[in-house]
């Protein structure tokens, strides 16, 4: 392979996940929606919208887009309850975000499995806490990408 073939292997897997992180942040969006509408959160369309698109900054951008959501609950309703309930669905949009839509998505586009999609941001977050996670999911989607590539063709 000389170096356009890798460029062009590298591009394609990184493009690919690019995607599967536009259908997971798109994803994200809409269970913000219909879960802060649920809950008659005022503008639950502009929170939804900025979760979708601070869902491409890895682990600190979920949490930001809790912010808005759980301040004007706080500040509509001045209870616990509401800004709890806007923090379970919090929790809720994670695990299924976690444990089975990036999984699902990076393994339906990029052609990662649900298991390396899982344990290697975790295996590498141990060894370089902020990047290990945060280059996780393009590397190995260019990892899987070199992988199918050099496995004979099935007949």
């Amino acid at each position: 392979m000389n170096l356009n073939d890798h460029l062009r292997l590298a591009g394609n897997a990184l493009r690919h996940w690019f995607f599967a992180q536009c259908q997971d942040a798109l994803a994200v969006g809409i269970l913000w929606l219909v879960g802060l509408h649920f809950l008659k959160v005022p503008w639950a369309p502009l929170w939804a919208l900025g979760a979708a698109i601070l869902q491409f900054v890895p682990h600190l951008g979920p949490v930001l887009g809790l912010v808005g959501p759980a301040l004007v609950a706080t500040l509509k309703w001045r209870d616990w309850e509401h800004p709890l309930y806007v923090l379970l669905l919090y929790a809720g949009i994670v695990v299924v975000d976690g444990l089975l839509l990036q999984p699902y998505l990076m393994q339906r586009t990029a052609r990662v499995p649900m298991w390396a999609s899982i344990l290697a941001p975790l295996a590498l977050g141990l060894f370089l806490p902020f990047w290990g996670i945060l280059l996780a999911p393009p590397l190995l989607a260019v990892i899987y990408a070199y992988r199918s590539r050099s496995e004979p063709p099935k007949p």
